[in-house]
């Protein structure tokens, strides 16, 4: 499998278990990993052949932009799903950042990352 990536998809959310997360929302970042058999694509110079990035950078920030989780893992699996509904795509790597998560210390990001396949 060949490999396509989207990094750094961001989109405002309100996703966390905290009433102000839910209220005031924040943004969420999103780095995606497809595999995807891309030789069909290369031969015949067809979008069709492949997937599409742009129609899947606005369905993975809509999902974000959607329907309320509380825990980041749950976003995740919203994404892989996401990704994984494209018929051309074999497995999905997701990683959620969520860099104003609410923790008392200084920190740089915290993520999640999840791995999925179809089978």
């Amino acid at each position: 499998m060949d490999e396509i990536a989207l990094h750094g998809l961001r989109a405002r959310g309100y996703h966390g278990v905290l009433p102000h997360e839910r209220a005031e929302g924040q943004t969420f970042v999103v780095d995606v990993r497809l595999g995807v058999d891309t030789r069909a694509a290369a031969a015949t110079d067809e979008l069709t052949r492949t997937v599409d990035y742009g129609v899947l950078a606005e369905e993975v920030t809509a999902v974000v932009a959607g329907e309320p989780c509380d825990l980041v893992e749950t976003l995740a699996q919203r994404i892989a799903d996401r990704c994984l509904a494209h018929s051309r795509v074999g497995w999905a790597e997701v990683t959620v950042h969520k860099p104003q998560a609410p923790i008392a210390v200084p920190f740089d990001d915290v993520t999640i990352t999840i791995k999925r396949s179809r089978a």
